[in-house]
């Protein structure tokens, strides 16, 4: 057992794990990742799926606080958090407003641009639309995205001229707000945040056209760079800034911020992931390690902050 663990008894704790989003497997995968690392370190915790439960069952079964290891929606939007305000029941990440701003790529983004944070050009999409002429103003090639899915989930890159109503009809399967973006060059990035620590930035090299679902989870040539390659005062700023984003947003606990980087090496911010994949791909693990942090570490300084 970590010794660090005995220094607090967290009760009985319930990892929230599967859920009914479209993320539901990468969940499971999270959440028995998370599941075993507390057990390593003699916590008392048990898988909670709230699909197969009801939410009403954690208080009977005598559960103190949750690990919530959800992703997407019901799990990562403050659907889950605001009913477990209601129950008085401690849970890690952050609160319901900014679950629920940080899951909507379009207010995110709203928010960082009223306070000064830089964010790629994009549009907000709807059957109506001018589909070439915001090809034309946002320039090809771009990329267009659910709202309010995770995992890129029903994104796709738009390269050829009149692409772009295509790709609006595959996201549209998965959100009603349907997002475009001008294509960012420089690289992908991202920030783990963890209580008071911003973790080092971690460069992400995909083997495909971009960083989706396959390179996130099931493919083992993505490449993540960490240490970042930016130079020690460039990674400072970004993780101020990205601390910012952090906190525009209203979150808490434990977070990760996505940016890419254009050629000249200016940061345009992505979204927030409140609930952040835990697997054996993940990218908070990855950046905890690189700060001298275990796994084991990790998930308890996460629960710890509940």
């Amino acid at each position: 057992m970590n010794e660090n663990v005995k220094k607090m008894d967290f009760g009985k704790v319930a990892v929230l794990l599967g859920g009914s989003s479209a993320e539901r497997e990468v969940s499971l995968k999270s959440g028995n990742a998370v599941l075993a690392a507390l057990k390593r370190n003699g916590v008392d915790a048990h898988p909670f799926d709230p699909s197969e439960q009801d939410l009403s069952e954690l208080k009977r079964q005598g559960f103190a606080r949750v690990f919530i290891a959800l992703h997407g929606g019901y799990g990562e939007d403050g659907t889950i958090q605001g009913a477990l305000e209601l129950m008085g029941m401690p849970y890690t990440g952050s609160g319901v407003l900014a679950s629920s701003l940080a899951m909507d790529k379009w207010r995110t983004k709203l928010l960082w641009q009223a306070v000064g944070l830089p964010v790629p050009n994009y549009a907000m999409l709807d059957k109506s639309s001018d589909f070439a002429a915001i090809e034309q103003r946002l320039g090809l090639p771009l990329f267009v995205k659910p709202a309010r899915e995770g995992s890129s989930i029903g994104t796709s890159k738009v390269k050829m001229e009149g692409g772009l109503h295509a790709a609006y009809d595959e996201a549209a399967k998965f959100d009603s707000l349907v997002l475009a973006e001008s294509c960012i060059g420089g690289g992908e990035y991202t920030v783990a945040i963890v209580g008071e620590r911003v973790f080092p930035i971690i460069k992400i090299e995909p083997a495909g056209e971009f960083y989706d679902y396959e390179a996130k989870y099931l493919r083992d040539d993505t490449r993540y760079l960490c240490p970042c390659g930016l130079p020690p005062e460039q990674e400072r700023i970004i993780q101020e800034q990205a601390r910012q984003a952090f906190a525009a947003i209203g979150c808490c606990g434990w977070g990760r911020v996505d940016f890419l980087m254009d050629e000249a090496g200016n940061p345009h911010f992505l979204e927030i992931n409140t609930a952040p994949g835990m697997t054996d791909h993940s990218l908070v693990p990855m950046a905890a390690r690189a700060a001298g942090l275990s796994f084991e570490e990790l998930v308890v300084k996460i629960l710890e902050l509940a």
